[in-house]
């Protein structure tokens, strides 16, 4: 939509994630990437009031906010949980992308889940238009992941994407603009993150909160060992006695903790090609898959996807930022936009 029509106005790309929010800004480019994290004061009995902070400044506050103060994802497994909180920080993060004002109010394309319902479809578009959007339009995340990884979404022959974000994992299978077939799961970065933290809890007694849960993943997180294994420590309170302690440990131990994730992903990646057309299959078994998303950067990730399909898979040249690179892509080109928005 780079035209006469938007001269006063900025219009906007969000992939509104569970664990981090991009913007993309029409004729700029991304503009903002932050954690989409929440910091509010707490009334009384417990009701959440004002904003304190939002963004990187508030996940700052996780895990070490006082009584008073509470660190809050107003998302979870892709989808708003706070309307309230959700739009606040959409606000927050449209003014900081956009940067000055326009005389317009801007078109907002919002990305969303391939699993979303209609009632969670809504609240994306209603906290979207009410954080500032005269024009809201919602792109499927695997369709702007497709997109982004410069897959040709639409000609008539198969593509796939397996994206893994922070809530949610999207498998699907594109062809014509459309998905074909796909499956949406609720296991991805923040449940390797619960994952890692219940492992420590019950191998070692150890009680950790979900950024030192987040680091494990990150240094010493793997799919298959590492051909060096990777030691580490981290830090926590003793679950017996409540003190705090160190415990040492190694990417094994991290690995034996991912394992179940990991399978439920792959699971999710054999439903779908297991129900693709055989002419759609045959041209992903030349395609290969393309892998995106925080924990497409997990270490052995495509290693076991292969051995697991016997497809060739490929991580994307810029996981993080494939979804809303592609988003972009469709904001530029009202003709694709039309194509590809979600009804």
């Amino acid at each position: 939509m780079a035209n006469g029509l938007n001269a006063f106005s900025r219009d906007l790309a969000v992939d509104l994630g569970t664990a981090n929010t991009l913007v993309y800004v029409d004729g700029k480019g991304i503009t903002l990437e932050e954690p989409s994290v929440v910091a509010v004061q707490r009334g009384r009995g417990g009701v959440l009031g004002e904003v304190v902070s939002v963004g990187c400044d508030a996940r700052e506050m996780l895990g070490r906010t006082p009584g008073n103060i509470v660190a809050v994802r107003p998302l979870k497994n892709g989808v708003i949980t706070d309307f309230r909180i959700a739009e606040t920080m959409l606000r927050s993060f449209i003014h900081k992308a956009a940067g000055t004002k326009g005389f317009f109010k801007p078109r907002i394309l919002a990305c969303v889940p391939s699993g979303v319902s209609e009632v969670e479809k809504r609240a994306v578009y209603e906290s979207a238009r009410a954080a500032g959007g005269r024009e809201v339009y919602l792109l499927s995340e695997p369709i702007a992941a497709a997109l982004g990884a410069g897959l040709p979404v639409m000609e008539a022959t198969g593509c796939m994407v397996v994206d893994i974000g922070g809530g949610t994992t999207e498998v699907a299978v594109i062809a014509m603009g459309a998905i074909v077939k796909s499956a949406s799961i609720k296991v991805a970065g923040d449940q390797m993150d619960q994952a890692i933290a219940q492992y420590l809890k019950e191998q070692h007694q150890l009680l950790i909160g979900e950024i030192s849960a987040e680091h494990l993943k990150v240094t010493l997180g793997c799919a298959v060992p590492y051909p060096t294994p990777r030691d580490g420590s981290i830090k926590g309170r003793d679950a017996e006695t409540g003190i705090p302690k160190e415990v040492h440990l190694s990417s094994s131990d991290i690995g034996q903790a991912l394992a179940e994730p990991i399978k439920l992903i792959l699971d999710a990646i054999q439903r779908t090609l297991a129900a693709t057309p055989p002419e759609l299959a045959a041209d992903i078994l030349d395609r290969g898959i393309v892998v995106c998303g925080g924990g497409a950067q997990l270490f052995g990730l495509t290693e076991v996807i292969r051995e697991t399909t016997g497809v060739d898979c490929v991580i994307d040249s810029d996981p993080l930022r494939c979804v809303v690179r592609g988003a972009g892509m469709a904001l530029e080109n009202t003709l694709l936009l039309n194509r590809v928005a979600m009804a």
